[in-house]
């Protein structure tokens, strides 16, 4: 057997009865076993995916299956799912069990989508090259030596090797569309509050948002159509109507639209000759096909990286500190009274870099400097939105690049925080401004190592975004000219 591209020939086959749901379980679980030094994969649900796999076979045969029936999906390792771990990849919470399922695991399961497992991922999600996991790198399925992006490194990963057909991961700053660059494959973020964050281990709550990676545009759609949606759990989920977005993917065909790209984006002193190329090649060709595409003003990039480190430190500061070797999380053997048990569980539980993050939220939080960085950063949050729904009440989209670069070397950045952080300059825009993103693997540099290209909507225009989406994707071949 060989893996699947696309959901839709999948049910084809499971239909016709010349596969099975048993099978294809089987199969994932044996390729995932061949390739575990990739350590995309933190564990496997076998049982439960077997027990999955049985009861939609029979309910394929009865004509009662869900739309995801035959999905084969992970979840990265910041998601809960009753019965089953979840550590967030940190030594704070190895071994916990959760108690309950997230919204979107309760909405995969309804529509008989087969969960295989868990991914690695950056420690509480914060990194962006899923060097951070208390459990290890993940390696890049088409480059061993390189790293597979962040923070979902481990969801990327396990789709682009083929291990599964889909992955949940999570997006605050461009965790899933960096990945995807980095990876070749489809990465999505939903406008925020799109999906509901219930059973998503917070890191930045005004941020995070959970989100798909596919090997195509159709099956990213289908399956965001399935999770979104209002949720009495989650008081940020929109009530608004979920488009089918599955059933509209093709309505744009022959349309004219307006694009919008930054020129201190394309142009950026930092980005790779090869992707900045690309970038420009998709752009004439938009414009050779008739659509307006245009240059914009974009004022404020030297500031939207610090804004956003500002922000999400400070909610992160405040998010885990449940986690105390008290209330929550791992506690220290080492400890001798309270103040001991706080000291050494956190320092002891936590890595590194989440560590810098909570002490970096905790100062500009801290009397005396509230007002000068998190105030100050909240100014420029809505400066960031006011300027980039602008830019939407004349333009359908913005076409960026997703990364300025292709995947790095695995230990190469790591002694340098700044150029880190710095990962996200073209991602988190729409983290900041709250709109959907998709990155697109339209590039491919000389030693065949892709990237991808970004693509930004109006709040809540996903389904727009995913009908463009597979317009592009059609008229450029994943390999480069």
């Amino acid at each position: 057997m060989k893996g699947f591209t696309s959901l839709k020939n999948v049910q084809l086959e499971l239909t016709n009865s010349t596969l099975t749901c048993v099978e294809l379980v089987d199969y994932y679980l044996s390729e995932i076993e061949k390739h575990k030094d990739l350590n995309a994969f933190l564990e496997t649900f076998d049982s439960s995916a077997k027990a999955q796999a049985v009861a939609i076979d029979v309910k394929i045969k009865e004509g009662e299956a869900g739309k995801l029936a035959g999905l084969i999906i992970s979840i990265k390792d910041n998601i809960c799912y009753q019965g089953h771990q979840m550590s967030a990849s940190s030594k704070m919470l190895e071994g916990f069990e959760s108690l309950y399922s997230s919204t979107v695991v309760e909405r995969l399961l309804k529509e008989d989508a087969i969960i295989i497992g868990r991914t690695n991922c950056d420690e509480f999600a914060m990194g962006s090259s899923n060097e951070n996991s208390f459990f290890g790198v993940v390696k890049n399925p088409l480059n061993k030596n390189k790293v597979a992006g962040g923070s979902s490194g481990g969801a990327a990963a396990s789709v682009a090797a083929g291990l599964c057909m889909a992955a949940l991961g999570s997006d605050t700053g461009g965790s899933i569309r960096q990945p995807a660059s980095f990876t070749g494959t489809v990465g999505f973020k939903p406008t925020y509050g799109r999906v509901s964050r219930h059973g998503l281990v917070a890191f930045g709550s005004s941020f995070d948002q959970i989100g798909t990676f596919t090997k195509n545009v159709d099956d990213a759609a289908l399956i965001s159509e399935v999770i979104a949606g209002d949720d009495a759990f989650d008081g940020t989920a929109s009530k608004k109507m979920v488009p089918k977005y599955s059933d509209s993917i093709d309505s744009l065909k022959g349309k004219i639209l307006k694009i919008a790209y930054f020129d201190c984006y394309v142009n950026h002193e930092g980005i790779d000759p090869e992707v900045k190329k690309r970038t420009i090649e998709v752009i004439e060709k938009l414009r050779a096909d008739g659509h307006q595409v245009d240059e914009v003003k974009f004022d404020y990039l030297d500031q939207i990286v610090p804004t956003y480190y500002v922000l999400t430190t400070a909610e992160a500061s405040s998010n885990l500190a449940r986690y105390d070797g008290i209330h929550f999380g791992y506690r220290s053997p080492n400890a001798t009274d309270l103040e001991s048990t706080y000291v050494k569980s956190r320092s002891e539980g936590f890595g590194r870099e989440v560590k810098r993050r909570i002490m970096l939220g905790t100062y500009v939080l801290s009397a005396g400097y509230y007002d000068a960085y998190y105030t100050k950063a909240q100014k420029v949050r809505r400066l960031v939105r006011d300027c980039t729904n602008a830019v939407f009440a004349e333009y359908d989209f913005i076409i960026s690049p997703t990364s300025p670069h292709i995947a790095f070397d695995i230990n190469a950045q790591n002694d340098d925080q700044i150029k880190m952080y710095l990962e996200d300059i073209f991602t988190v825009q729409a983290n900041l401004a709250g709109i959907p993103a998709i990155s697109l693997p339209l590039g491919e540099n000389k030693d065949k190592m892709p990237f991808g290209i970004q693509l930004m909507a109006s709040a809540f225009n996903e389904e727009k975004l995913f009908t463009f989406s597979k317009e592009l994707v059609n008229k450029f071949p994943l390999i480069s000219d």
